[in-house]
């Protein structure tokens, strides 16, 4: 899954810590799903675009087959 949190994270000025904080999750966690490396439980996907005012699927698209 691509997203685009690394975007919406820069245009508020927030650092990877500030987010977690914002959402409830480690550091490391919002590095994982930065790098693709993880995707968010759908609880999680809804409170980072709660925390940016968007929707889920403008942080958030399947990655083309």
């Amino acid at each position: 899954m691509r997203n685009r949190l690394p975007d919406a994270r820069a245009r508020q000025g927030w650092s990877q810590q500030r987010l977690a904080d914002e959402v409830g999750v480690s550091r490391q966690t919002i590095i994982s799903v930065e790098k693709g490396r993880y995707d968010p439980s759908l609880p999680l996907a809804f409170r980072l675009a709660g925390a940016f005012g968007c929707r889920i699927e403008e942080l958030f698209e399947p990655d083309e087959e």
